[in-house]
């Protein structure tokens, strides 16, 4: 399994317009093939910075939704509410204290 890790950080002015994409998006993300879940995360001390992570069977799951006119339309709407450049990092999971 990989793991899709995506910091993004915004200006305070657009959290509520990301959000709001992301609401959006979320659930057709999720549908597409080889994507196990999607998540959220907001720093606690930077209300403007947000981690995505998504959880996919194979590298080529992750780049056939990155290729995909729906990630081209999210990613064009989402990238001009950044104050920084976004940082992502692809990753496997090696342990786990959870049980599933």
């Amino acid at each position: 399994m990989l793991i899709r890790i995506v910091k993004l950080t915004f200006k305070p002015e657009n959290i509520a317009s990301f959000e709001r994409i992301f609401e959006g998006s979320k659930n057709n993300i999720l549908a597409f093939d080889g994507c196990n879940m999607v998540e959220l995360y907001q720093d606690i001390n930077n209300s403007n910075i947000f981690f995505t992570y998504s959880f996919w069977d194979t590298e080529t799951h992750l780049d056939n939704y990155r290729k995909s006119d729906f990630f081209k339309k999210v990613w064009s709407n989402t990238k001009e509410l950044f104050s920084d450049k976004p940082e992502a990092w692809s990753v496997n999971k090696l342990q786990s204290t959870n049980p599933s």
